[in-house]
């Protein structure tokens, strides 16, 4: 695809910044000056891109060229390299993509992810701690942090519910699409006629809210300290370290009880009432997005159907692409890459459309 005629019109919005830039009254704004110099930087990468890969292009179609000459080692040496041309090409074609599309503030930040089990009893918390794993082992597979915040387990080794942070490297734009209800189909362990069950488990990756994001005015909330409760072990069963937050204006309610003192408790609890927050102020939102869209990757949301996991034939299938994938076994494993990627493009497709932005 060729990007130029794209990327010449972010061009000229490089000089419109490069002249505020130089506006000897440019830093008596601070917080508008460290977006302009984010948006500067942004665009100058996307054009040092833009470039880079027309030279690729180009050095692409020397080698094929070459490929047909009559020296054939000088042929041979020029198809060798041709496939990772053509690799290199489309790797660049996809990061230009998503350089050309308007900035979500919230694609850099750390993610807080909670898995619920759905319908299916014991099976489903089960599946949701299979799910809980899923996600640690990809995380860990890119260098990212994973802390827990809060656990339900359930009493045959799964989670009612599990909370846990995940800090890293744009870490919601890899996981954003991860939202909503995650479908099995298994045998389980304790069905004796080797009957195929289906259970859900619901996935919301919320992005981490700052707290420009999200003001929590102190008479707002309401904040109780109680006794830990379930498993844990003496330190947790004997002492006052539960935290719960009301936020009174939407009855939102969270407890912590994992850590061991009231203050990370009170951390934690707060973390995840912000991230909420935030969360369903994103959803007001959602209904600017195109119908085509939602169609296509869908709103997020943690009522919606995404995906349907059938151990049985070992088929992964993601319902709002129509993508099937038979390494169901690798993808519990953590190895979701496949699946991320197809559905970042798919998503950044819709989005250049929405704004405007076809490449031809």
């Amino acid at each position: 695809m060729d990007y130029s005629p794209i990327i010449e019109k972010k061009r000229s919005r490089l000089g419109e910044l490069e002249e505020q830039i130089a506006n000897p009254d440019f830093y008596s704004d601070p917080k508008r000056a460290g977006e302009v110099m984010q948006e500067h930087k942004r665009l100058k990468r996307l054009i040092e891109m833009g470039a880079a890969h027309h030279e690729s292009i180009k050095a692409l179609a020397d080698n094929r060229e070459l490929a047909n000459d009559e020296d054939e080692e000088m042929a041979a040496m020029a198809a060798e390299e041709i496939p990772e041309l053509e690799d290199k090409i489309e790797r660049m074609g996809a990061e230009i993509q998503y350089a050309l599309l308007p900035r979500d503030k919230t694609e850099d930040r750390d993610a807080i992810v909670e898995v619920r089990a759905g319908t299916g009893g014991d099976e489903a918390s089960l599946f949701a701690a299979d799910l809980m794993r899923m996600y640690q082992r990809y995380g860990e597979a890119r260098g990212w942090k994973i802390e827990p915040l809060e656990t339900s387990p359930s009493d045959v080794g799964g989670f009612k519910e599990i909370t846990f942070k995940v800090s890293g490297e744009e870490v919601f734009r890899y996981l954003k699409y991860e939202s909503g209800v995650h479908r099995v189909q298994r045998v389980p362990e304790t069905e004796t006629q080797g009957r195929v069950h289906t259970s859900t488990a619901t996935v919301a990756v919320l992005p981490e809210a700052e707290d420009v994001d999200v003001e929590l005015k102190q008479d707002e909330i309401r904040i109780d300290v109680c006794r830990a409760g379930g498993p844990g072990g003496q330190g947790v069963n004997t002492t006052d370290s539960a935290v719960q937050v009301l936020h009174i204006p939407t009855g939102m309610i969270v407890r912590c009880q994992d850590g061991r003192s009231q203050r990370k408790n009170k951390e934690k609890a707060l973390t995840i009432l912000r991230s909420r927050l935030l969360e369903a102020a994103t959803q007001e939102q959602a209904d600017e997005y195109s119908s085509q869209r939602r169609s296509l990757i869908g709103s997020a949301g943690r009522e919606e159907k995404i995906r349907t996991y059938n151990f049985p034939q070992n088929r992964l299938t993601d319902h709002r692409i129509g993508l099937t994938l038979y390494s169901l076994e690798q993808v519990m494993q953590g190895q979701i890459e496949e699946l991320v990627e197809q559905l970042q493009a798919s998503d950044i497709e819709e989005r250049l459309k929405t704004e405007g932005l076809e490449v031809s």
